[in-house]
């Protein structure tokens, strides 16, 4: 494909992920992604990287479950789709759950006829909070906890385990109060606060595509609001409105010992 894809290309490879997940379809939905596609899933956990780990999650995550995507928002910047959503699990047990969600799949063009294939996938929520809804639902809840651990070491193996349960870790919720903080910030025009809360090679997005100085960001932003604040990994996710436009948040924390807590990363997607 020689010319940028239009936005209603890349939603229309997103959107065929949903699909063939209600469908059950693992050769369509393992073939949507890049020779060497990635899944993030939950952000934090330890990535499946390639056809084979991104087939296993499928047998591990999807097979045994009836998923429905409840989709409230959509945003494409550039060659990226966030989506704002809830997702619908029903177990195998009976049990549902009901998880809040943000996703970022970013597309490439892959292979000789370059399609639009997914290149990474990250979903944004809160593992320790699933499970607290899982331990929650009573005996059906029990059983499908029951289930889970003896299919994720099938599939996945003790390695894979661990890996998932990495996803436990992370900012929490410090980090969503830090993201409230900076909100609390722009919106006052305090650019001290907003400085102190950034590590100083931050880098800021207004649209997840262009980088902005610090001086255009806070200018832009004496109005953001930021709801449904997900912790996951070393990020948190966020709803986040600017005047009338809604869209997706993405805040990342730096890993730079010298700049402990501070946000390495801040992009607004509308």
């Amino acid at each position: 494909m020689s010319s940028a894809p239009f936005a209603d290309e890349l939603l229309a490879t997103v959107q065929a992920s949903p699909a063939a997940v209600g469908a059950h379809d693992k050769d369509s939905w393992v073939g949507l992604f890049a020779t060497y596609g990635q899944v993030n899933d939950p952000v934090g956990s330890r990535p499946h990287i390639g056809e084979a780990a991104i087939s296993k999650f499928y047998d591990t995550f999807i097979a045994p479950n009836t998923i429905v995507f409840e989709v409230e928002n959509d945003v494409v910047a550039g060659m990226s789709v966030l989506r704002d959503l809830t997702i619908h699990t029903t177990m195998s047990t009976g049990v549902t759950m009901h998880i809040p969600m943000h996703l970022r799949y970013d597309v490439v063009e892959d292979g000789p006829a370059a399609s639009l294939k997914i290149d990474r996938l990250f979903a944004f929520w809160e593992l320790r909070a699933m499970i607290g809804q899982l331990l929650g639902a009573g005996s059906d809840g029990l059983l499908a906890s029951a289930k889970l651990g003896p299919q994720l070491l099938k599939n996945q193996g003790l390695n894979g385990v661990l890996g998932f349960m990495r996803g436990l870790k992370g900012v929490r919720e410090t980090g969503k109060q830090r993201v409230q903080e900076l909100a609390g910030a722009l919106a006052a025009r305090d650019v001290p606060t907003v400085t102190r809360l950034l590590s100083p090679d931050a880098s800021l997005s207004l649209d997840g595509v262009t980088d902005a100085s610090l001086a255009e960001f806070v200018s832009a932003t004496s109005s953001l609001t930021v709801n449904k604040l997900l912790a996951a990994g070393s990020s948190v996710s966020a709803t986040v409105h600017l005047g009338d436009r809604r869209g997706v948040g993405l805040f990342e924390f730096s890993n730079n010992s010298a700049a402990p807590g501070t946000l390495a990363s801040v992009r607004l997607y509308f």
